[in-house]
């Protein structure tokens, strides 16, 4: 087939669906997936009005998680301090110095940067949470994922992740926004309902205790994540700058580990502020892109506790420890 021909042919195809949901959580849905290609489709609840937390169903389906970064290694709550942002005035761009040779080099906006401080600061001074071994990091998002380009379900997710990551968890997926349940629909798992897997041990999925056992200093902490993600992404930084993102939720819960992470994302060249951001649901907050990210994905802030609310993609609705899989930890 000559060249022409085989982009003739391109064009006759259908576009590829895309998720909108983190490339990690995506991996692990989209192994769901093939798993429902092959195998009985998952039991679903009923289609229901409004679903915060619902119970546990009576049969559950194995599954196997993929060896891919996660963006659900673990997972939030901050102290309510006012902080001034002097950001907030207008959109701050990062700079592109042209050099002689005609490339594009990026440099860091200084006022993004301040700004990521200051949100480190404020996660500095969270109380740590106390976990056993036996207990469970919680995690409810929210977001979507693109099957077609008329088809776009939107996704509230809530996952049990065992904290030493040598037992079962659990996922619930609830769709919000999606087709109603059909037989022999092979991509039943993700229709309008409530449908819960179990989530297999995997030495490739990052426990809480692995959280805990990264660096705290942002320099050492930033040589250890380009190291993870090595030939991964267009460039290390965006690769790094994703890795982060991926692991902010479950670092809330470590106070010293999220200011860090913070602090390394100061350390990448191309950071930006979005002055009125908002979240996956619509929450209001200031927001800070990277020109690195392959994605330009929005980390959103609020502007007065600067708590992370998650990003334009992904709303994070709450982070805790639960005793039990199916269980809502306590406020």
């Amino acid at each position: 087939m000559n060249p022409e021909e085989r982009e003739e042919l391109a064009r006759l195809l259908p576009s590829p669906g895309e998720p909108v949901l983190t490339n990690d959580r995506h991996d692990l849905l989209e192994d769901h997936l093939m798993r429902e290609l092959t195998e009985p489709t998952a039991l679903a609840l009923p289609e229901l009005p409004e679903l915060p937390e619902l119970p546990a169903l009576p049969a559950l389906q194995d599954v196997a998680t993929t060896p891919a970064r996660r963006a659900r290694a673990p997972r939030r709550r901050f102290a309510a301090i006012a902080v001034p942002l002097a950001t907030a005035a207008a959109i701050v761009a990062a700079a592109v110095v042209v050099g002689a040779d005609g490339s594009e080099k990026v440099t860091t906006d200084a006022d993004a940067v301040d700004l990521l401080h200051r949100i480190a600061e404020v996660a500095a001074t969270k109380e740590s949470v106390p976990v056993r071994d036996d207990q469970y990091i919680y995690v409810r998002t929210q977001g979507s994922m693109k099957f077609s380009e008329n088809d776009i379900r939107v996704l509230r997710e809530a996952s049990w992740t065992a904290v030493d990551g040598k037992r079962e968890g659990l996922r619930r997926v609830t769709v919000l926004v999606g087709p109603p349940s059909r037989p022999r629909d092979p991509f039943s798992s993700y229709s309008k309902g409530t449908h819960d897997t179990r989530l297999s041990p995997d030495p490739n999925v990052t426990t809480y205790r692995e959280l805990q056992a990264l660096p705290t200093d942002p320099d050492a902490l930033l040589k250890n994540i380009y190291a993870s993600t090595k030939g991964e992404g267009q460039t290390r930084q965006s690769a790094a700058l994703e890795k982060i993102g991926d692991l902010l939720p479950d670092a809330t819960l470590l106070p010293e580990l999220d200011a860090a992470l913070y602090r390394a994302a100061a350390k990448i060249p191309g950071v930006s502020v979005v002055p009125d951001a908002k979240d996956y649901t619509g929450r209001p907050g200031i927001g800070l892109t990277f020109k690195e990210r392959d994605d330009r994905t929005v980390w959103v802030f609020d502007k007065n506790s600067l708590a992370f609310l998650g990003s334009t993609d992904e709303a994070l609705l709450d982070v805790g420890v639960a005793d039990e899989t199916g269980e809502t930890p306590a406020a």
